[in-house]
């Protein structure tokens, strides 16, 4: 087959793969969710094969304590999420109180400065407010009620589990098989694509994550310390967030500053809050992520923020699994095409290279 014969027939694949996965979007979640899983647990895996001689016993023994650090989060954390969310809810009417009465002063100096205009802005701002909690509660709904929702939530926790189990116990056949079906006459080219990739799929997605279960138990403990409401809740949040480069951190500071100045009167307790975020930055800065991440991924933060963006708004949730792989794919292939051109005569010619 001729070069261009083959780029054709690549690209038909490619195109009727993609078109496969926006077909059966709905369906694929719970799959993609067991590769991944099966993808982060594999070293932990190996790594116990080697000790016991058999990968049946090493995946046993890593689902069964998946499934048990699984069940202690449920029984655990989840009350106290619960306990907090109670309490919050019980003391909004207070928030907004003391909100109201830190606002007032400036509010009624802004009615005296400004009569006309901040009629108009009250009333602006009440009918966007009105417009914007009938769109929330309206998507909330829609999303609970949706029969699609429900079923892709129970498979995602009865089918993702069997799919990561098998899936590891067979992880090295899967691969080996692979091999077995590239083309032989690109297959060291291919071979030493793939290789990248898993570098930094592997460096940045199982790095990552574990930043984030870091990130996530440092804040949750700080901020519950501290003594700030949903505390646990705003720390675990900024964990799941943080996988999108700047925004957990951002996102968390501004809510946990902003709740610690309605919640708290001392100054002080705001500075602890204060205190923790930049105690948590400089963990994440100078510890967490050169150590577990590094800064040879070759992903930057730009295009991983992009490539969440663009997966949630074409595939949804699916989408934010897949963002990063893909974007870790595109990379090592742009990146190989952008050699092979400085290689080839278009880029240089007939003459020499500079």
């Amino acid at each position: 087959m001729s070069g261009m014969q083959k780029l054709c027939v690549w690209g038909a694949a490619f195109v009727l793969f993609v078109a496969g996965v926006y077909v059966l979007r709905d369906v694929l979640l719970p799959f993609v969710a067991g590769i991944a899983v099966a993808y982060f647990l594999d070293p932990v895996t190996s790594k116990l094969q080697k000790r016991l001689h058999s990968r049946i016993a090493a995946t046993c023994i890593v689902s069964a304590v998946l499934l048990l650090l699984f069940l202690l989060c449920v029984f655990i954390i989840v009350p106290i999420v619960q306990k907090q969310l109670s309490v919050f809810i019980a003391n909004m009417p207070v928030y907004a109180g003391l909100i109201w009465e830190k606002l007032e002063p400036y509010v009624a100096e802004a009615r005296r400065l400004f009569p006309k205009q901040a009629d108009n802005l009250r009333q602006t701002v009440s009918a966007h407010f009105s417009g914007g909690f009938k769109l929330l509660l309206g998507t909330v709904q829609k999303v609970l009620s949706g029969g699609m929702a429900f079923i892709n939530l129970l498979s995602l926790l009865l089918i993702t589990p069997v799919v990561a189990f098998y899936l590891l116990r067979d992880w090295t056949k899967f691969c080996l098989a692979i091999r077995r079906l590239m083309p032989r006459e690109e297959a060291k080219t291919i071979r030493s694509l793939l290789a990248q990739m898993n570098d930094i799929i592997a460096g940045f997605v199982r790095g990552q994550a574990t930043v984030c279960l870091c990130l996530g138990a440092f804040y949750a403990i700080g901020l519950t310390l501290s003594g700030l409401d949903l505390g646990l809740m705003i720390g675990l949040g900024i964990g799941a967030l943080s996988f999108i480069p700047y925004v957990g951190s951002t996102t968390g500071f501004v809510v946990s500053v902003g709740l610690a100045v309605v919640q708290f009167n001392d100054w002080k307790r705001v500075a602890v809050v204060v205190a923790v975020f930049l105690l948590g930055q400089m963990l994440e800065g100078n510890f967490l992520t050169p150590k577990l991440v590094g800064e040879k991924v070759g992903l930057h933060p730009v295009w991983v923020m992009f490539a969440l963006l663009a997966g949630a708004a074409l595939f949804g949730f699916l989408g934010v699994l897949i963002a990063v792989p893909v974007a870790a794919i595109i990379g090592v292939l742009v990146r190989f095409g952008i050699r092979k051109y400085m290689e080839s005569p278009l880029y240089l010619g007939t003459g020499k290279p500079e």
